[in-house]
C-alpha cells in the first residue's frame, strides 16, 4: 500500500464512518445522523 492510499483510507473512516456517528455536544450529544433524523420527525 502507498502512503496516498493508507491517507484515503484514514479520510474515509474519518469522513464516512466516525464524524457522522459520534456525538456532538452542539447537537445535545447527539450524532449528527440521529439529530437529522430528529429534525425529520419534528
Amino acid at each position: 500500500r502507498t502512503r496516498n492510499q493508507a491517507r484515503q483510507d484514514v479520510f474515509d473512516y474519518i469522513e464516512c464512518f466516525y464524524n457522522p456517528t459520534r456525538r456532538h455536544s452542539t447537537l445535545g450529544y447527539l450524532s449528527p445522523m440521529d439529530f437529522e433524523k430528529q429534525a425529520h420527525v419534528a
